[in-house]
């Protein structure tokens, strides 16, 4: 949480106090679900203790106490007070109760009071609005430690929320005490060092797979030039409850963009979806301080990327120790006890990279430390990031982190990456664009057509692997996930070098099979040792171990001299600034590895490990690679009894999620998985239901029928099937289109960007009942989708469009409600062609939106 503007409680609360009645003016009775804050306030009734001229006195004094310390010029304090009375005046008309209020916790408390007061604040500059919103949050922690110092019931119904209200006015009053000095100008000195190393080490993007003719032309390119944002969506149902939102639910917003307002966010996705990228985007546009308006909250802080595979084994480092632990080139350099005191000033923007990439059973101790380091440094911003089921639902719900997940790439989306990735490999040479765009357009025209493809495009590690695939194949690509990795290995392996005639760049001389068989090894230990990466003398051991037993290697040199050969001419290894080795990718690691343990026959180990969370990609491709009998062995174990609970639920929908892979499989084993499987797909939790997409398009198959289940389960089981990257699930969705239960119309209606968008829009959108529905457009072919439907009265846009587009796109008979999920940059003078617009919604953290139309209501 942000208290960058701070009041001592022993300053502030003989003000904050008297916006509340005092106790013997309460009602007495004590309610669990609590009392409406309108009947606690001191300033509303028919005759207020506390007028509104009171009011706006109190106010100025708030803003005359936390000015200084914030540098507020005086012409601004007024503006300020005034503002900042409105806002609080509010509190006395929300249907808000206390119980919600504590549960909110300061930041959205401020934030529900302010976007209650549209416009209030654009007769702010934007220093002012930023010290008034800081401030804001700072007087709403001090009113509902009140809150819960006068309410027994409010502190045993909530002890969680009160400790941590509690755990903040302390920290808040210590750095109150402490101040923030500016840093030193050896720490200035050095922070600019820093942010230009930041720069360099992350604003290079390598897309996997990539392969050119011309061995001259770089395999990677500058971040600007390549990035793609990506789609998140909120994970919890009760954040969106807690914030009072319609049944709509939060839209799909750019992940870069969902980040802003959010102090602290556990961001969830698939192998291979963006998460490094995005966090290599977020260090590089933060040292460089060019942000987009959404995330100005980040601006002035100092990015500290923490890559969880360096310090996996060891433990999340003290801050003293995250230089040295991630093996930063500046780790000596660095001023004693710098880290510490960017996290004491709050200047610190923590980017923790792939909690999965550490042990499971050493997460709990990494999230123990990680709170601990937050509870700490209360003021930070911090992202974490994980796959889908390295954590449990709420792993740090009580620290304060709001849950998203990257969403699939959409078609534009992908269609946006094809066409990035084939101009940064245009050669400079005249004579490959033409052939590039031929590639390029052929791809495009395919992926629509074929329901394979168009499955595995949909995060950036596969669009590249495709992309790379095509062109090296002329347009000739293989289908389904092993057959792509298989021709990826055969592409970098095999035909790499010679088809650049690189014939000469080392004595070394191996083929596929040796290579292939000495990476599987390297890969093959990382797995055994749960670690991402090997140090040069465990990789160089390793290839001594195995070096006599393969006769193509043998000969042509010492272990160093094979293993530079690898790094250097495979594609698939990169050495990192210590010397040490790691895979481009996990995916790839975990493919080998796969692969090794096939070769070995070590299925035991792989069914010891089954419930653990990194191991789930690897057992995935054992059964693709796996014979037939082998298959029946790993899959009959993964049924078998001894595990319990979690453990046990885990492994039987993981054997299900393998059908997919299978080449061969007797008749017997794949019914046994069938039925065991097919009670478990019952959700019963959303979060639950999420889950239940990677299982894949088996889960189809097995999920109840939707005609004789409540509204309730008939949302979950839509939130399942509309993950389930088939299109197949229309016809399971079909069944549910006509119920009139809004959350679950709403899910039908967010879930068409994963299908074929006419035939969704003719089996699903086009029968939705449109009472208070919103719905979501996020590409063109959606737009042009519902206008073909006669357009709708509610319609939210979550995709990057121009008001041009949407002038042509929308019918504007027909548009009453428009929700702007992003900010278009423009002023809003283009909605009067919509005459019968009445509702503007916009995201309350986006920039102030201008020149709206008379008439047009702002909600925010």
């Amino acid at each position: 949480m942000d208290l960058a503007v701070r009041l001592a409680s022993s300053v502030a609360d003989p003000l904050v106090s008297q916006l509340l009645l005092p106790v013997e003016a309460t009602p007495d009775k004590a309610q669990a679900e609590g009392e409406l804050l309108a009947r606690l306030v001191s300033f509303r009734g028919e005759t207020p203790p506390l007028s509104y001229e009171s009011l706006l006195s109190l106010a100025g004094e708030l803003v005359a106490l936390a000015a200084p310390a914030s540098r507020l010029p005086s012409r601004d304090e007024r503006p300020v007070a005034a503002v900042l009375s409105r806002t609080l005046w509010i509190a006395g008309e929300l249907d808000v109760t206390d119980v919600q209020a504590v549960r909110l916790g300061p930041q959205d408390f401020a934030r529900r009071l302010r976007s209650a007061v549209p416009g209030a604040d654009r007769e702010l500059n934007a220093d002012a609005a930023w010290f008034h919103d800081r401030l804001l949050v700072t007087v709403c922690l001090h009113l509902l430690h009140h809150l819960i110092r006068r309410s027994p019931v409010l502190a045993e119904h909530m002890p969680e929320r009160a400790h941590r209200i509690r755990q903040l006015i302390d920290l808040n009053d210590a750095e109150a005490v402490r101040g923030r000095p500016e840093p030193s100008a050896a720490d200035a000195e050095f922070e600019a060092r820093y942010a230009r190393t930041v720069c360099e080490e992350y604003d290079r993007v390598t897309i996997y797979g990539i392969d050119l003719p011309n061995p001259n032309i770089p395999d990677s390119w500058s971040l600007d030039a390549t990035y793609l944002s990506l789609s998140a969506e909120f994970d919890s149902p009760e954040r969106r409850a807690r914030l009072g939102e319609d049944d709509s639910g939060e839209p799909v917003l750019p992940a870069d963009r969902a980040l802003g307002g959010h102090e602290r966010v556990l961001l969830r996705g698939a192998a291979g979806s963006g998460k490094t990228t995005l966090v290599q985007w977020l260090a590089v546009s933060t040292a460089r301080d060019a942000l987009p308006p959404e995330l100005a909250s980040l601006r002035g802080r100092i990015p500290l990327v923490l890559p969880v595979r360096r310090f996996a084994r060891e433990g999340f480092p003290p801050p003293d120790a995250f230089l040295h632990a991630i093996r930063h080139p500046l780790a000596d350099e660095a001023p004693d006890g710098w880290v510490a005191r960017v996290l004491a000033e709050e200047r610190g923007l923590l980017l923790v990279d792939g909690i999965d990439e550490a042990p499971e059973s050493e997460r709990a101790a990494l999230r123990d430390r990680l709170r601990r380091l937050m509870r700490i440094y209360a003021g930070n911003v911090c992202l974490v990031t994980a796959r889908p089921s390295a954590v449990e639902p709420g792993w740090l719900a009580d620290e304060g982190f709001d849950e998203l997940s990257l969403a699939p790439m959409s078609r534009d989306q992908v269609a946006a990456f094809i066409t990035a990735w084939h101009a940064a490999a245009a050669d400079d040479e005249g004579k490959d664009h033409h052939r590039l765009a031929e590639y390029r357009d052929r791809l495009l025209a395919s992926i629509p057509l074929y329901r394979e493809l168009r499955g595995l495009a949909t995060n950036p590690l596969m669009c590249g692997l495709i992309c790379a695939l095509n062109r090296d194949r002329s347009g000739s690509l293989p289908h389904g996930r092993k057959e792509l990795y298989e021709a990826a290995m055969e592409m970098l392996l095999q035909r790499r070098d010679p088809e650049r005639r690189v014939l000469y760049a080392d004595a070394v001389k191996l083929r596929r099979g040796a290579r292939e068989r000495l990476l599987r090894k390297l890969a093959f230990r990382m797995l055994l040792s749960r670690r991402a990466e090997l140090t040069m003398e465990q990789a160089l051991a390793e290839i001594s171990r195995h070096l006599p037993a393969i006769p193509a290697a043998a000969g042509q040199g010492g272990p160093e001299d094979i293993f530079n050969h690898l790094l250097l001419r495979t594609g698939l290894l990169r050495e990192q600034a210590d010397r040490s080795v790691e895979f481009v990718h996990r995916t790839v690691q975990d493919y080998l590895a796969a692969k090794e343990t096939v070769e070995q026959g070590a299925f035991d180990l792989l069914l010891a490990h089954a419930h653990e969370a990194e191991w789930e990609e690897v057992i995935r491709m054992a059964v693709a690679h796996a014979r037939p009998a082998e298959c029946a062995r790993l899959l009959s174990g993964l049924l078998a009894p001894g595990r319990k609970g979690m453990q046990r639920n885990r492994c039987r929908l993981l054997a299900a999620a393998c059908l997919e892979h299978v080449t061969e499989l007797d008749p017997e084993t794949h019914a046994r998985i069938r039925r065991e499987t097919r009670n478990m797909v019952r959700p019963t939790t959303i979060e639950g239901a999420r889950s239940l997409g990677w299982v894949g398009p088996i889960v189809l198959e097995m999920l109840p029928d939707p005609t004789h289940v409540t509204d309730k389960e008939a949302h979950r089981l839509a939130v399942t099937a509309t993950r389930v990257n088939d299109d197949a699930a229309i016809h399971y969705l079909a069944q549910l289109r006509n119920r009139a239960s809004l959350a679950l119309r709403a899910e039908l209606a967010r879930g068409w960007r994963n299908f074929d968008t006419d035939r969704y829009a003719d089996e699903i959108i086009g029968h939705l009942d449109p009472e208070g529905l919103y719905f979501p457009v996020s590409d063109r072919v959606e737009l042009a989708a519902l206008r073909k439907l006669g357009g709708r009265a509610r319609v939210q846009i979550v995709g990057p469009f121009t008001p041009d587009e949407l002038l042509e796109g929308l019918v504007r008979e027909t548009l009453t409600h428009l929700w702007l999920a992003y900010d278009l940059g423009v002023p809003m003078g283009w909605l009067a062609a919509f005459p019968n617009l009445t509702t503007l919604r916009v995201n309350p953290r986006l920039p102030r939106v201008s020149g709206v139309p008379d008439g047009i209501r702002i909600l925010a």
